[in-house]
Protein backbone atom coordinates (compact mmCIF):
# COMPACT_ATOMS: atom_id res chain seq x y z
CA UNK A 1 0.00 0.00 0.00
CA UNK A 2 1.16 3.32 -0.72
CA UNK A 3 1.64 6.08 1.80
CA UNK A 4 1.27 9.77 0.28
CA UNK A 5 1.86 12.77 1.76
CA UNK A 6 0.71 15.54 0.10
CA UNK A 7 0.27 19.76 1.09
CA UNK A 8 -2.80 19.94 2.93
CA UNK A 9 -5.21 21.71 0.41
CA UNK A 10 -7.22 25.03 2.22
CA UNK A 11 -11.02 24.09 2.24
CA UNK A 12 -12.40 25.05 -0.84
CA UNK A 13 -14.39 28.78 -1.63
CA UNK A 14 -17.53 27.54 -2.70
CA UNK A 15 -20.26 30.17 -4.38
CA UNK A 16 -23.22 30.30 -2.38
CA UNK A 17 -27.00 31.35 -3.80
CA UNK A 18 -26.70 34.40 -5.18
CA UNK A 19 -22.69 34.57 -5.03
CA UNK A 20 -20.04 34.51 -7.29
CA UNK A 21 -16.19 34.39 -6.75
CA UNK A 22 -13.71 36.83 -8.33
CA UNK A 23 -10.14 36.47 -9.16
CA UNK A 24 -8.21 38.81 -10.65
CA UNK A 25 -4.47 38.33 -13.00
CA UNK A 26 -1.77 40.74 -13.80
CA UNK A 27 1.57 41.64 -14.45
CA UNK A 28 4.71 39.25 -13.09
CA UNK A 29 6.41 42.63 -12.46
CA UNK A 30 5.22 43.97 -9.14
CA UNK A 31 6.49 47.32 -9.84
CA UNK A 32 3.37 46.84 -12.50
CA UNK A 33 1.14 45.56 -10.47
CA UNK A 34 1.12 48.46 -7.53
CA UNK A 35 0.80 50.81 -10.39
CA UNK A 36 -1.87 49.54 -11.82
CA UNK A 37 -3.62 48.43 -8.65
CA UNK A 38 -5.95 51.35 -7.97
CA UNK A 39 -7.58 51.13 -11.08
CA UNK A 40 -8.63 47.47 -10.20
CA UNK A 41 -9.93 48.66 -6.80
CA UNK A 42 -12.32 51.15 -8.18
CA UNK A 43 -13.48 48.48 -10.80
CA UNK A 44 -14.23 45.61 -8.26
CA UNK A 45 -16.30 48.25 -6.10
CA UNK A 46 -18.06 49.23 -9.41
CA UNK A 47 -18.52 45.77 -10.17
CA UNK A 48 -19.63 44.67 -6.71
CA UNK A 49 -21.93 47.87 -6.52
CA UNK A 50 -23.73 46.26 -9.79
CA UNK A 51 -24.11 42.87 -8.41
CA UNK A 52 -25.44 43.81 -5.08
CA UNK A 53 -27.81 46.49 -6.15
CA UNK A 54 -28.68 45.20 -9.34
CA UNK A 55 -29.19 41.60 -9.02
CA UNK A 56 -28.95 40.90 -5.41
CA UNK A 57 -25.58 38.81 -5.94
CA UNK A 58 -22.29 39.06 -3.57
CA UNK A 59 -18.87 38.99 -4.37
CA UNK A 60 -16.84 36.18 -3.03
CA UNK A 61 -13.31 37.30 -3.55
CA UNK A 62 -10.71 34.43 -3.68
CA UNK A 63 -7.32 35.86 -2.85
CA UNK A 64 -6.92 38.68 -0.32
CA UNK A 65 -5.12 41.91 -1.04
CA UNK A 66 -1.57 41.61 -0.30
CA UNK A 67 -0.65 44.63 2.13
CA UNK A 68 3.36 44.00 1.91
CA UNK A 69 2.99 43.74 -1.54
CA UNK A 70 0.73 46.73 -2.13
CA UNK A 71 -1.95 45.49 -4.70
CA UNK A 72 -4.41 42.36 -4.98
CA UNK A 73 -3.41 40.79 -8.13
CA UNK A 74 -2.51 36.86 -8.61
CA UNK A 75 1.30 37.66 -9.84
CA UNK A 76 2.50 34.14 -10.50
CA UNK A 77 1.77 30.30 -11.75
CA UNK A 78 2.41 28.88 -8.52
CA UNK A 79 0.08 31.70 -6.72
CA UNK A 80 -2.77 31.77 -9.51
CA UNK A 81 -2.86 27.46 -9.23
CA UNK A 82 -2.73 26.99 -5.50
CA UNK A 83 -5.90 30.07 -5.53
CA UNK A 84 -7.51 27.61 -7.71
CA UNK A 85 -6.73 24.67 -5.73
CA UNK A 86 -9.12 26.53 -2.84
CA UNK A 87 -11.97 27.42 -5.01
CA UNK A 88 -15.18 24.88 -5.29
CA UNK A 89 -14.72 23.88 -9.08
CA UNK A 90 -18.20 24.44 -9.83
CA UNK A 91 -18.36 27.98 -8.93
CA UNK A 92 -19.06 31.01 -11.19
CA UNK A 93 -16.22 32.76 -11.47
CA UNK A 94 -15.72 36.34 -12.72
CA UNK A 95 -11.93 36.91 -13.86
CA UNK A 96 -11.71 41.43 -13.88
CA UNK A 97 -9.18 42.09 -15.59
CA UNK A 98 -8.07 46.04 -15.55
CA UNK A 99 -4.11 45.61 -16.45
CA UNK A 100 -1.99 43.36 -18.39
CA UNK A 101 -1.60 40.18 -17.39
CA UNK A 102 -0.12 36.85 -17.77
CA UNK A 103 -2.80 34.57 -18.93
CA UNK A 104 0.18 31.62 -17.99
CA UNK A 105 -0.59 32.68 -14.18
CA UNK A 106 -4.16 31.13 -14.65
CA UNK A 107 -5.36 29.74 -18.01
CA UNK A 108 -4.34 26.31 -16.72
CA UNK A 109 -6.17 26.11 -13.40
CA UNK A 110 -9.18 27.50 -15.63
CA UNK A 111 -9.50 24.43 -18.53
CA UNK A 112 -9.78 22.23 -14.96
CA UNK A 113 -12.63 24.62 -13.68
CA UNK A 114 -15.94 23.42 -14.31
CA UNK A 115 -18.19 26.07 -13.43
CA UNK A 116 -19.10 29.04 -15.65
CA UNK A 117 -16.32 31.39 -16.36
CA UNK A 118 -16.49 35.06 -17.32
CA UNK A 119 -13.61 37.57 -18.44
CA UNK A 120 -14.50 40.82 -17.65
CA UNK A 121 -12.45 44.01 -18.53
CA UNK A 122 -12.54 47.49 -17.94
CA UNK A 123 -12.50 49.38 -21.99
CA UNK A 124 -9.88 52.37 -20.93
CA UNK A 125 -7.10 53.35 -21.84
CA UNK A 126 -5.06 53.84 -19.04
CA UNK A 127 -3.70 49.99 -18.28
CA UNK A 128 -4.68 47.77 -20.91
CA UNK A 129 -7.08 45.57 -19.44
CA UNK A 130 -9.34 44.91 -22.48
CA UNK A 131 -5.91 43.93 -24.22
CA UNK A 132 -5.79 41.67 -21.26
CA UNK A 133 -9.09 39.99 -21.47
CA UNK A 134 -8.42 39.49 -25.57
CA UNK A 135 -5.46 37.62 -24.57
CA UNK A 136 -7.12 35.12 -22.44
CA UNK A 137 -10.01 34.67 -24.38
CA UNK A 138 -7.68 33.75 -26.98
CA UNK A 139 -5.22 31.71 -24.53
CA UNK A 140 -8.39 30.01 -23.41
CA UNK A 141 -9.49 28.96 -26.72
CA UNK A 142 -6.20 27.89 -27.63
CA UNK A 143 -6.25 25.08 -24.82
CA UNK A 144 -10.31 24.28 -25.74
CA UNK A 145 -11.72 25.75 -22.89
CA UNK A 146 -14.91 27.70 -23.38
CA UNK A 147 -15.67 30.81 -21.75
CA UNK A 148 -17.59 34.16 -21.82
CA UNK A 149 -16.75 37.70 -22.58
CA UNK A 150 -17.48 41.19 -21.64
CA UNK A 151 -16.47 44.61 -21.54
CA UNK A 152 -17.43 47.89 -20.42
CA UNK A 153 -16.24 51.36 -19.56
CA UNK A 154 -18.34 52.17 -16.10
CA UNK A 155 -19.90 49.17 -15.51
CA UNK A 156 -23.65 50.54 -16.32
CA UNK A 157 -24.22 50.37 -20.53
CA UNK A 158 -26.49 48.28 -21.62
CA UNK A 159 -24.68 45.80 -23.16
CA UNK A 160 -22.45 45.01 -20.20
CA UNK A 161 -26.03 44.87 -17.49
CA UNK A 162 -27.83 42.47 -19.97
CA UNK A 163 -24.57 40.73 -20.61
CA UNK A 164 -23.95 40.46 -17.13
CA UNK A 165 -27.51 39.14 -16.04
CA UNK A 166 -27.30 36.29 -19.08
CA UNK A 167 -24.09 35.01 -17.73
CA UNK A 168 -25.66 34.99 -13.98
CA UNK A 169 -28.85 32.97 -15.23
CA UNK A 170 -27.63 30.85 -17.92
CA UNK A 171 -23.44 30.87 -17.02
CA UNK A 172 -23.10 31.94 -20.58
CA UNK A 173 -22.91 35.30 -23.39
CA UNK A 174 -23.61 35.03 -26.87
CA UNK A 175 -22.49 37.66 -28.92
CA UNK A 176 -23.33 38.22 -32.85
CA UNK A 177 -19.76 36.77 -34.41
CA UNK A 178 -21.25 36.70 -37.93
CA UNK A 179 -19.04 39.67 -38.72
CA UNK A 180 -17.30 36.69 -39.50
CA UNK A 181 -17.51 34.69 -42.89
CA UNK A 182 -15.83 31.56 -43.91
CA UNK A 183 -14.40 31.19 -46.83
CA UNK A 184 -14.08 27.39 -48.17
CA UNK A 185 -11.27 26.03 -49.99
CA UNK A 186 -12.95 25.69 -52.96
CA UNK A 187 -14.36 29.40 -53.18
CA UNK A 188 -13.68 31.43 -56.26
CA UNK A 189 -11.67 33.74 -55.40
CA UNK A 190 -8.75 30.99 -55.98
CA UNK A 191 -9.99 31.50 -59.50
CA UNK A 192 -9.81 35.06 -60.05
CA UNK A 193 -6.49 36.88 -61.29
CA UNK A 194 -5.68 38.01 -58.48
CA UNK A 195 -6.12 34.83 -56.13
CA UNK A 196 -3.60 32.92 -58.83
CA UNK A 197 -0.90 35.23 -57.81
CA UNK A 198 -2.16 33.82 -54.07
CA UNK A 199 -2.04 30.14 -54.70
CA UNK A 200 1.39 30.70 -56.92
CA UNK A 201 2.58 32.63 -53.71
CA UNK A 202 0.97 29.83 -51.19
CA UNK A 203 2.48 26.92 -52.95
CA UNK A 204 6.18 28.71 -53.25
CA UNK A 205 5.69 28.47 -49.34
CA UNK A 206 4.87 25.00 -48.87
CA UNK A 207 7.51 24.29 -51.08
CA UNK A 208 10.29 26.18 -50.34
CA UNK A 209 9.59 27.17 -46.61
CA UNK A 210 9.32 30.46 -44.67
CA UNK A 211 11.61 30.15 -41.33
CA UNK A 212 10.41 32.48 -38.47
CA UNK A 213 13.23 32.78 -36.14
CA UNK A 214 12.35 33.70 -32.93
CA UNK A 215 14.51 34.21 -29.97
CA UNK A 216 12.53 32.28 -27.28
CA UNK A 217 8.89 32.29 -27.44
CA UNK A 218 6.03 32.53 -24.07
CA UNK A 219 6.49 36.17 -23.93
CA UNK A 220 4.64 37.52 -21.30
CA UNK A 221 2.59 34.62 -20.15
CA UNK A 222 1.04 34.79 -24.31
CA UNK A 223 -0.08 31.10 -24.38
CA UNK A 224 -1.89 31.61 -27.45
CA UNK A 225 1.17 33.27 -29.00
CA UNK A 226 2.69 29.76 -29.21
CA UNK A 227 1.59 27.56 -31.86
CA UNK A 228 2.30 23.85 -32.27
CA UNK A 229 4.96 22.69 -34.47
CA UNK A 230 3.00 20.23 -36.33
CA UNK A 231 0.20 23.66 -37.21
CA UNK A 232 3.34 25.60 -38.19
CA UNK A 233 4.84 22.78 -40.19
CA UNK A 234 1.40 22.44 -41.77
CA UNK A 235 1.03 25.77 -43.45
CA UNK A 236 4.66 25.57 -44.47
CA UNK A 237 6.26 28.31 -41.70
CA UNK A 238 8.50 26.00 -39.55
CA UNK A 239 10.20 27.98 -36.33
CA UNK A 240 13.85 28.52 -36.04
CA UNK A 241 14.04 28.52 -32.31
CA UNK A 242 17.03 30.85 -31.19
CA UNK A 243 17.77 32.19 -27.81
CA UNK A 244 17.93 35.73 -26.26
CA UNK A 245 21.82 34.43 -24.99
CA UNK A 246 22.99 33.91 -28.42
CA UNK A 247 21.54 37.72 -29.41
CA UNK A 248 23.17 39.25 -26.45
CA UNK A 249 26.41 37.83 -27.39
CA UNK A 250 25.93 38.50 -31.29
CA UNK A 251 25.59 42.04 -29.77
CA UNK A 252 28.96 42.22 -27.79
CA UNK A 253 30.78 41.34 -31.05
CA UNK A 254 29.38 44.21 -32.78
CA UNK A 255 32.01 47.39 -32.80
CA UNK A 256 31.69 50.63 -31.43
CA UNK A 257 32.33 52.54 -34.34
CA UNK A 258 29.57 50.57 -36.39
CA UNK A 259 27.23 51.36 -33.61
CA UNK A 260 27.55 55.29 -33.98
CA UNK A 261 27.65 54.95 -37.84
CA UNK A 262 24.51 52.95 -37.46
CA UNK A 263 22.81 56.04 -35.17
CA UNK A 264 24.06 58.55 -36.59
CA UNK A 265 22.39 57.34 -40.07
CA UNK A 266 19.32 57.73 -38.62
CA UNK A 267 19.93 60.79 -37.09
CA UNK A 268 21.18 61.94 -40.32
CA UNK A 269 17.51 61.04 -41.67
CA UNK A 270 15.46 63.03 -39.21
CA UNK A 271 15.04 61.24 -36.50
CA UNK A 272 15.40 62.84 -33.14
CA UNK A 273 15.60 61.56 -29.15
CA UNK A 274 14.64 62.96 -26.39
CA UNK A 275 17.94 62.70 -24.89
CA UNK A 276 18.94 62.84 -20.90
CA UNK A 277 21.35 62.34 -19.11
CA UNK A 278 20.13 59.82 -15.62
CA UNK A 279 20.01 56.25 -17.33
CA UNK A 280 17.36 55.36 -14.66
CA UNK A 281 14.76 57.61 -16.06
CA UNK A 282 15.95 59.42 -19.18
CA UNK A 283 17.61 58.17 -22.62
CA UNK A 284 20.63 58.39 -23.14
CA UNK A 285 23.10 57.65 -26.30
CA UNK A 286 24.73 54.37 -24.70
CA UNK A 287 21.05 52.70 -24.77
CA UNK A 288 20.31 53.63 -28.80
CA UNK A 289 23.84 52.30 -29.72
CA UNK A 290 22.95 49.71 -27.63
CA UNK A 291 19.99 49.13 -29.24
CA UNK A 292 21.84 49.44 -32.71
CA UNK A 293 24.05 46.84 -32.02
CA UNK A 294 21.12 44.79 -31.34
CA UNK A 295 19.52 45.91 -35.35
CA UNK A 296 23.09 44.59 -36.69
CA UNK A 297 23.19 41.29 -34.79
CA UNK A 298 19.74 40.98 -35.87
CA UNK A 299 20.33 41.08 -39.12
CA UNK A 300 23.32 38.98 -38.79
CA UNK A 301 20.86 36.19 -37.35
CA UNK A 302 18.81 36.87 -40.37
CA UNK A 303 21.69 36.24 -42.99
CA UNK A 304 23.16 33.36 -40.81
CA UNK A 305 19.77 31.09 -40.79
CA UNK A 306 18.50 31.93 -43.91
CA UNK A 307 15.25 33.66 -41.85
CA UNK A 308 11.64 34.95 -43.61
CA UNK A 309 11.04 36.84 -40.60
CA UNK A 310 12.55 37.53 -36.88
CA UNK A 311 11.24 38.29 -33.67
CA UNK A 312 12.46 39.14 -30.05
CA UNK A 313 11.20 37.89 -26.66
CA UNK A 314 11.29 41.50 -25.67
CA UNK A 315 10.13 42.06 -22.20
CA UNK A 316 11.83 39.23 -20.07
CA UNK A 317 15.54 38.32 -20.05
CA UNK A 318 16.50 41.26 -22.49
CA UNK A 319 15.00 43.74 -20.27
CA UNK A 320 17.55 42.95 -17.69
CA UNK A 321 19.97 42.68 -19.64
CA UNK A 322 20.10 45.56 -22.46
CA UNK A 323 17.98 48.07 -23.86
CA UNK A 324 14.65 47.19 -24.99
CA UNK A 325 14.48 45.88 -28.52
CA UNK A 326 11.95 48.55 -29.85
CA UNK A 327 14.23 50.50 -32.14
CA UNK A 328 15.95 47.74 -33.55
CA UNK A 329 12.76 45.59 -33.81
CA UNK A 330 10.87 49.03 -36.36
CA UNK A 331 14.20 49.30 -37.92
CA UNK A 332 15.02 45.80 -39.06
CA UNK A 333 11.45 46.05 -40.21
CA UNK A 334 11.47 48.69 -42.81
CA UNK A 335 13.09 48.44 -46.22
CA UNK A 336 14.95 52.04 -46.01
CA UNK A 337 17.27 50.85 -43.31
CA UNK A 338 20.81 51.28 -42.14
CA UNK A 339 23.25 49.19 -44.43
CA UNK A 340 23.59 46.01 -41.94
CA UNK A 341 27.49 44.67 -43.15
CA UNK A 342 28.06 40.87 -42.01
CA UNK A 343 30.88 40.18 -40.65
CA UNK A 344 32.45 38.99 -44.05
CA UNK A 345 31.13 42.56 -45.62
CA UNK A 346 28.22 41.78 -47.48
CA UNK A 347 25.32 44.11 -47.05
CA UNK A 348 21.86 41.84 -45.54
CA UNK A 349 18.75 42.26 -47.79
CA UNK A 350 19.70 45.82 -49.01
CA UNK A 351 16.23 47.42 -49.59
CA UNK A 352 14.34 44.48 -48.27
CA UNK A 353 12.00 45.20 -44.82
CA UNK A 354 12.43 41.38 -42.96
CA UNK A 355 9.59 41.46 -40.40
CA UNK A 356 10.05 41.60 -37.15
CA UNK A 357 7.49 39.82 -34.93
CA UNK A 358 7.30 41.67 -31.66
CA UNK A 359 6.38 39.41 -28.29
CA UNK A 360 7.68 36.78 -30.73
CA UNK A 361 3.91 36.09 -31.05
CA UNK A 362 3.60 33.03 -33.56
CA UNK A 363 -0.06 34.51 -34.71
CA UNK A 364 1.01 37.89 -35.72
CA UNK A 365 4.40 36.18 -36.94
CA UNK A 366 1.98 33.89 -39.74
CA UNK A 367 0.41 36.48 -41.18
CA UNK A 368 3.38 39.18 -41.57
CA UNK A 369 5.65 36.43 -42.72
CA UNK A 370 3.08 35.52 -45.52
CA UNK A 371 1.93 39.20 -46.24
CA UNK A 372 5.50 40.34 -46.62
CA UNK A 373 6.15 37.53 -49.39
CA UNK A 374 3.28 38.60 -50.65
CA UNK A 375 3.73 42.27 -51.33
CA UNK A 376 6.96 41.56 -51.95
CA UNK A 377 6.23 39.21 -54.88
CA UNK A 378 3.73 41.94 -56.52
CA UNK A 379 7.09 44.80 -56.34
CA UNK A 380 4.75 46.73 -53.45
CA UNK A 381 5.92 48.02 -49.99
CA UNK A 382 6.20 44.83 -47.72
CA UNK A 383 6.63 46.44 -44.28
CA UNK A 384 4.29 44.63 -41.77
CA UNK A 385 3.72 45.20 -38.08
CA UNK A 386 1.44 43.80 -35.01
CA UNK A 387 -0.01 46.18 -32.61
CA UNK A 388 -1.79 45.75 -29.29
CA UNK A 389 -5.73 46.47 -30.10
CA UNK A 390 -5.01 49.09 -27.40
CA UNK A 391 -8.21 51.03 -26.74
CA UNK A 392 -10.66 53.32 -28.72
CA UNK A 393 -13.41 55.92 -28.61
CA UNK A 394 -15.76 57.82 -30.90
CA UNK A 395 -14.57 61.54 -32.62
CA UNK A 396 -17.12 63.13 -34.34
CA UNK A 397 -19.64 59.98 -34.57
CA UNK A 398 -16.69 57.52 -35.49
CA UNK A 399 -15.28 54.56 -33.45
CA UNK A 400 -11.77 55.03 -34.28
CA UNK A 401 -9.47 52.34 -32.50
CA UNK A 402 -6.30 53.22 -31.05
CA UNK A 403 -4.06 50.59 -31.92
CA UNK A 404 -0.41 50.39 -30.22
CA UNK A 405 3.18 48.34 -30.13
CA UNK A 406 6.43 49.66 -28.94
CA UNK A 407 8.46 47.45 -30.75
CA UNK A 408 8.48 46.16 -34.10
CA UNK A 409 6.64 49.25 -36.06
CA UNK A 410 8.38 50.08 -38.82
CA UNK A 411 9.24 53.94 -39.82
CA UNK A 412 7.63 53.77 -43.27
CA UNK A 413 3.62 53.13 -41.09
CA UNK A 414 4.78 56.46 -39.44
CA UNK A 415 3.61 59.92 -40.88
CA UNK A 416 7.03 61.13 -42.76
CA UNK A 417 9.06 58.10 -42.12
CA UNK A 418 12.26 58.04 -39.92
CA UNK A 419 11.87 61.98 -40.23
CA UNK A 420 8.52 62.04 -38.75
CA UNK A 421 9.41 59.74 -35.75
CA UNK A 422 11.07 60.61 -32.15
CA UNK A 423 12.58 58.60 -29.61
CA UNK A 424 11.51 58.65 -25.81
CA UNK A 425 12.29 56.57 -23.38
CA UNK A 426 10.61 53.19 -22.41
CA UNK A 427 8.74 53.14 -19.08
CA UNK A 428 11.27 52.10 -16.27
CA UNK A 429 8.33 50.46 -14.32
CA UNK A 430 8.93 48.01 -17.89
CA UNK A 431 12.60 48.45 -18.60
CA UNK A 432 15.10 49.34 -15.78
CA UNK A 433 17.90 49.62 -18.37
CA UNK A 434 15.75 52.48 -21.02
CA UNK A 435 16.10 51.77 -24.63
CA UNK A 436 14.10 54.18 -26.87
CA UNK A 437 11.06 53.66 -28.65
CA UNK A 438 9.82 54.65 -32.31
CA UNK A 439 6.99 56.99 -31.69
CA UNK A 440 4.87 59.09 -34.04
CA UNK A 441 1.37 59.14 -35.30
CA UNK A 442 0.45 56.21 -37.95
CA UNK A 443 0.32 57.70 -41.45
CA UNK A 444 -3.39 57.68 -43.26
CA UNK A 445 -4.74 54.80 -45.88
CA UNK A 446 -6.08 51.67 -46.42
CA UNK A 447 -4.60 48.50 -45.06
CA UNK A 448 -5.38 44.53 -44.63
CA UNK A 449 -5.12 43.57 -41.23
CA UNK A 450 -4.80 39.72 -40.25
CA UNK A 451 -4.52 37.60 -37.56
CA UNK A 452 -3.88 33.74 -36.83
CA UNK A 453 -4.71 31.86 -33.99
CA UNK A 454 -5.40 27.63 -33.54
CA UNK A 455 -7.46 25.01 -32.70
CA UNK A 456 -6.17 21.81 -31.76
CA UNK A 457 -3.05 21.72 -34.75
CA UNK A 458 -5.22 23.21 -37.15
CA UNK A 459 -4.35 27.34 -38.08
CA UNK A 460 -7.22 29.37 -37.59
CA UNK A 461 -7.08 33.17 -39.74
CA UNK A 462 -9.08 36.02 -39.51
CA UNK A 463 -8.47 38.67 -42.62
CA UNK A 464 -10.10 41.85 -42.85
CA UNK A 465 -9.52 45.52 -44.17
CA UNK A 466 -9.43 49.24 -42.54
CA UNK A 467 -8.78 52.73 -42.84
CA UNK A 468 -6.10 54.76 -40.85
CA UNK A 469 -6.93 58.13 -40.16
CA UNK A 470 -4.40 60.87 -39.30
CA UNK A 471 -6.74 62.80 -36.58
CA UNK A 472 -5.84 66.47 -35.72
CA UNK A 473 -3.66 67.45 -33.14
CA UNK A 474 -5.52 67.75 -30.26
CA UNK A 475 -7.74 64.21 -30.24
CA UNK A 476 -4.47 62.41 -31.84
CA UNK A 477 -3.06 63.65 -28.22
CA UNK A 478 -5.16 62.80 -26.23
CA UNK A 479 -5.73 59.45 -27.25
CA UNK A 480 -1.67 59.08 -26.66
CA UNK A 481 -1.73 60.64 -23.15
CA UNK A 482 -4.58 58.14 -22.10
CA UNK A 483 -2.47 55.55 -23.16
CA UNK A 484 0.90 54.79 -23.45
CA UNK A 485 2.56 57.97 -24.51
CA UNK A 486 5.57 56.71 -25.58
CA UNK A 487 4.57 54.41 -27.86
CA UNK A 488 3.58 54.97 -31.82
CA UNK A 489 -0.20 55.26 -32.55
CA UNK A 490 -1.90 54.38 -35.16
CA UNK A 491 -6.31 54.97 -35.28
CA UNK A 492 -8.50 52.99 -37.86
CA UNK A 493 -11.33 52.08 -38.33
CA UNK A 494 -12.25 48.67 -39.14
CA UNK A 495 -14.50 48.22 -42.57
CA UNK A 496 -17.27 46.58 -41.53
CA UNK A 497 -16.31 45.68 -37.93
CA UNK A 498 -18.27 47.22 -34.69
CA UNK A 499 -15.98 48.09 -31.61
CA UNK A 500 -17.80 44.98 -29.89
CA UNK A 501 -18.07 42.64 -33.17
CA UNK A 502 -14.16 42.82 -32.73
CA UNK A 503 -13.98 42.63 -28.74
CA UNK A 504 -16.56 39.40 -29.08
CA UNK A 505 -15.01 37.32 -31.88
CA UNK A 506 -10.91 38.20 -31.79
CA UNK A 507 -8.83 35.73 -31.28
CA UNK A 508 -6.04 37.99 -29.43
CA UNK A 509 -5.03 41.17 -27.98
CA UNK A 510 -2.92 41.72 -31.39
CA UNK A 511 -3.53 42.32 -34.67
CA UNK A 512 -1.38 42.36 -37.66
CA UNK A 513 -1.58 45.24 -40.26
CA UNK A 514 0.20 46.10 -43.76
CA UNK A 515 -0.68 49.53 -45.87
CA UNK A 516 -1.68 48.31 -49.32
CA UNK A 517 -2.49 51.57 -51.55
CA UNK A 518 -6.17 51.87 -52.52
CA UNK A 519 -5.75 51.02 -56.22
CA UNK A 520 -3.91 47.04 -55.07
CA UNK A 521 -6.30 46.76 -52.25
CA UNK A 522 -9.07 44.14 -53.52
CA UNK A 523 -6.39 42.18 -55.63
CA UNK A 524 -4.08 41.70 -52.77
CA UNK A 525 -6.90 40.78 -50.41
CA UNK A 526 -8.61 38.53 -52.47
CA UNK A 527 -4.67 37.09 -53.32
CA UNK A 528 -4.18 36.88 -49.98
CA UNK A 529 -7.40 35.16 -48.99
CA UNK A 530 -6.28 32.42 -51.64
CA UNK A 531 -2.50 32.75 -50.32
CA UNK A 532 -4.26 31.57 -46.91
CA UNK A 533 -6.55 28.79 -47.90
CA UNK A 534 -3.78 27.36 -50.24
CA UNK A 535 -2.05 27.10 -47.12
CA UNK A 536 -4.40 24.90 -45.90
CA UNK A 537 -5.01 27.68 -42.82
CA UNK A 538 -8.65 28.05 -42.34
CA UNK A 539 -9.40 31.01 -43.43
CA UNK A 540 -12.42 33.92 -42.24
CA UNK A 541 -12.93 37.12 -43.60
CA UNK A 542 -14.25 39.86 -41.62
CA UNK A 543 -16.90 42.48 -42.46
CA UNK A 544 -17.28 44.14 -45.15
CA UNK A 545 -13.79 43.13 -46.90
CA UNK A 546 -15.92 40.03 -47.66
CA UNK A 547 -17.99 41.79 -50.50
CA UNK A 548 -14.22 42.23 -52.19
CA UNK A 549 -13.98 38.33 -53.29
Amino acid sequence: MLNLTLPATRPSIKAGRNEVVLVTNADLREPANVKCWPVQARFEEALGRVLSQRFGYAVRRAHPFKADKGHGFISSQREGSDVFAGIDPEAPVIVLLTAWQYSHHIAPSLVHHRGPILLLANFEGTWPGLVGMLCMAATLTSLGRSCSRLWSENFDDELFVKGLESWLKTGTIRHDTSYLHPIGRDHAVTTTAAGGAGVEVGRYVLSHKEIMGLFDTFCMGMINGVFPQKALADIGMPLEALSQSDLFAEMALVPTDLREQCLQWYEARGMKFAWGKDAETELTREQVLEQCAMLIALGRFADRFGLTSIGVQYQQGLARCCAASDFAEGAIGNAERFPIPTVDGRIVRAGKAIPCVNEVDMGSAIPQTMLWRLLDSLGLPAETTLHDIRWGSEYQGTFYWDLEISGAVPFAHIKDGIAGSRGYRQSQMYFPRGGSTITGQCKAGPFIWARAHYEGTEVVMHIGTGRAAELPADEFERRRRATSWEWPLMNVVLDGVTRDNLMAGHQSNHITVAYVDEQHLGDVLRAFVAQALTQNIRTYVAGAAVASL
